[in-house]
């Protein structure tokens, strides 16, 4: 058997043509960054919103990979709906096109914004050819990526980075609840030559939702910004942190919950939302608006003194494609307990994870980190070291243009 695959491996190599040896040579160039003197890797990125400037961190992980891209790729965006203004500019290296829609425009406006982003795609592309196309979202940035590179012939990647994939009719949430929605989605993924999911919870769904599209799927994590987060001993031992918006998909009453059933502990709510006052007189009635603290948003510069300041990081959220927070816990020594979406069932050593909608599970997975120190002590090394062995920005980046050279 083994002599078998030595022989196919040998006849493999035989066939290797120059343009093979070619491509493997403009797959390391893209990964490590070396130069060409007539071919640098050309990649269109389709965002619904984008930074307007270097100040701006609209969303942050997306910032953090253009600066990172940029250094090594000609990486141009094209945002659609923010910011709210039509023009181009450059941040952190990278070119930005913005078509200031808004999220205001729904509807049969729709189809002028999507006019508008397949001309403006065009001229760009005249100005200088994409080799790639990777949209953002698998809603409408994946439905032009896709239009434009059938139109084109340009390989497109489409990640699913939301809600597109979810369900929950109770709440009015997530990407399946509409025909329309459903048509988008399911168009975005037929037409992409690679889907890139962030977590295996996703891959799960998608697997449901569109089983085509499992053989061209890779799951590439979001990256963290592990020179920002960092770790530090000087933390509050009883203390809890939940960083997430407002908003019912968080589930923050099975927190709150969850909170009145450990007597001895507190909780840092970072994040505003429209059931701020909702939370704060369900927290009354649960008896804990004395441990239950509304620190409302939080510059994201800021962000990692209040992770720093925590014993662990909690989420009770119904759906969550990744969940960024988690990472930015763990690269401050943090770990997590969460329920069973986004990214903490792949990396177990960050933390627990629960069933959703039950406090009683929840609680008793705080309960059983906070008691016992050397079992919380273990869970912050090696939550900060899967982060630098796999959630840095660089070498997440450094897979995602592993994966443009492929296709490019």
């Amino acid at each position: 058997m083994g002599g078998t695959r030595t022989g196919n491996r040998d006849a493999l190599a035989a066939r290797t043509t120059w343009i093979d040896r070619y491509r493997h040579t403009r797959l390391l160039h893209a990964v490590s960054g070396g130069g060409w003197m007539k071919h640098r890797l050309s990649v269109g990125v389709l965002m619904p919103g984008f930074s307007s400037d270097a100040r701006d961190w609209a969303i942050p992980v997306q910032l953090n990979l253009a600066r990172e891209q940029a250094q090594h790729v000609d990486y141009r965006i094209l945002a659609l709906r923010y910011p709210h203004r039509q023009d181009r500019y450059t941040v952190a290296g990278a070119e930005v096109h913005s078509l200031g829609y808004g999220a205001w425009t729904r509807g049969v406006k729709r189809f002028a914004l999507w006019i508008d982003a397949m001309r403006t795609l065009n001229a760009m592309h005249r100005e200088r050819p994409f080799d790639v196309l990777h949209a953002m979202w698998a809603d409408e940035t994946g439905l032009i990526a896709g239009w434009f590179g059938k139109r084109e012939n340009i390989p497109v990647v489409v990640s699913v980075n939301g809600s597109e994939l979810a369900s929950l009719p109770d709440l009015g949430y997530g990407g399946q609840l509409t025909r329309f929605s459903r048509w988008i989605t399911d168009r975005a993924l037929a037409n992409a030559a690679r889907v890139i999911v962030p977590s295996g919870y996703i891959h799960d769904l998608l697997a449901n939702h569109a089983p085509h599209s499992i053989p061209k799927t890779v799951i590439i994590p979001f990256g963290v910004d592990a020179t920002r987060f960092t770790p530090t001993d000087l933390y509050d031992p009883r203390r809890l942190i939940c960083v997430a918006s407002l908003i019912p998909i968080k589930d923050h009453d099975t927190l709150l919950r969850a909170v009145a059933r450990l007597n001895d502990v507190s909780l840092n709510l970072i994040g505003e939302g429209a059931l701020k006052a909702t939370l704060e007189r369900r927290a009354r009635e649960l008896g804990i608006a004395d441990r239950v603290h509304f620190v409302g948003a939080v510059a994201h510069e800021d962000l990692p003194a209040h992770y720093q300041r925590a014993a662990l990081h909690v989420l009770a959220s119904r759906h969550e494609t990744f969940a960024l927070s988690i990472a930015e816990a763990a690269a401050c020594g943090v770990p997590s307990v969460t329920t069973h979406v986004g990214m903490l069932p792949d990396f177990p050593t960050i933390g627990l994870t629960v069933p959703i909608s039950d406090d009683v599970a929840l609680a008793d997975a705080i309960r059983v980190m906070l008691d016992d120190p050397q079992r919380l002590a273990a869970y912050r090394k090696s939550a900060r070291a899967v982060v630098e062995r796999e959630l840095t920005i660089p070498y997440v980046a450094a897979r995602l243009r592993h994966l443009y050279a492929m296709l490019g």
